[in-house]
């Protein structure tokens, strides 16, 4: 007895100690950092991202294998798309999302008897094109970094805006996706706004060019017109140019038009029906070429008048003397 607890006293003990362990864990818990909310969303959708996104040339990865420290390589995939790993060799990486690349060289390992059913991570730790190049009607044309959560309208913004010519539609191409490219508005009030459509590393942005409607002929100012209003009529036009000329033949006016890829065709445009609202307006379209002549009839008078004119002005300036 006298080298032994009482029995008493030793549950006792043991319940402070359990409470003693259990009251530390809780500190620990509460001391310790929360990694798993911090930046949980941000990574979970870098994580998503970098799954889409395809591997090519000038990339860095990082390849390992779980539970095999030794197999722990930083590789960049070559001009051919190609990567070099010990026991492999060179493979074949271009094109591929990283989940595809982790089971072409899982298979290649395990196929190679070097392991087991190997667990292969495959990392980014550089893209090769992480810029966003943007082109056409933007006033800084470039290749611009991509830093973060990008948009299509960050990258606009970032070349400067679009230019007076730019079209309403730009053409989003992602890198590894040359054969599939997206056509998006510019415009406000369409499903896929530029506020919500992500960018990724590599991607190219080709801001449209707008159409153009050129008014020739007998009118007061030969011009091109952005066709900025997709329904901009004859009659419009006409008001841009300054009106018709007196010697205009209202009646024989006429549009060139170019349909797809077919040859130009000529369209009879009423000119004097349609300023006297008896024949409907019509639209233009893009590469129209609206052209009024002159009439022989009005510009044979009009130099009949003139002659008439210089000569009284002749008669009169002489018969002064």
């Amino acid at each position: 007895m006298g080298g032994h607890m009482p029995k008493t006293k030793a549950i006792v003990v043991l319940s402070v100690s359990v409470w003693m362990l259990l009251r530390a864990s809780s500190l620990l818990a509460q001391d310790a950092p929360d990694t798993a909310g911090v930046g949980s969303s941000f990574s979970a959708d870098d994580a998503a991202r970098a799954q889409e996104i395809s591997l090519g040339s000038g990339d860095l990865l990082t390849v390992s294998v779980a539970g095999a420290p030794e197999y722990h390589y930083d590789v960049r995939v070559s001009s051919a798309g190609e990567v070099s790993l010990p026991m492999l060799g060179n493979v074949k990486l271009a094109a591929l999302s990283t989940a595809e690349a982790e089971s072409v060289v899982a298979k290649g390992l395990e196929k190679g008897g070097f392991f087991n059913d190997p667990q292969v991570s495959i990392f980014v730790k550089e893209y090769g094109s992480a810029g966003i190049s943007v082109l056409g009607e933007v006033q800084k044309p470039g290749i611009y970094p991509l830093l973060g959560h990008r948009t299509l309208q960050d990258s606009i913004a970032a070349a400067g805006g679009t230019t007076p010519k730019a079209g309403k539609t730009a053409t989003l191409t992602h890198r590894g996706e040359l054969q599939t490219p997206e056509t998006i508005s510019l415009t406000r009030g369409n499903s896929q706004t530029m506020t919500d459509l992500t960018l990724r590393p590599g991607d190219t942005v080709v801001v449209s060019k707008a159409g153009m409607v050129y008014v020739i002929g007998a009118v007061r100012e030969p011009t091109g017109i952005v066709l900025d209003n997709p329904h901009l009529t004859v009659l419009q036009a006409i008001a841009i140019a300054h009106g018709t000329n007196p010697t205009a033949s209202l009646k024989s006016a006429k549009l060139i038009r170019k349909a797809n890829s077919s040859a130009p065709h000529e369209v009879p445009v009423p000119l004097d029906t349609i300023l006297s609202a008896k024949t409907p307006d019509l639209e233009l379209e893009a590469d129209d070429v609206l052209f009024v002549p002159n009439s022989k009839a009005k510009t044979v008078a009009s130099k009949s008048i003139d002659a008439i004119l210089q000569t009284a002005v002749g008669v009169a300036i002489y018969g002064r003397y």
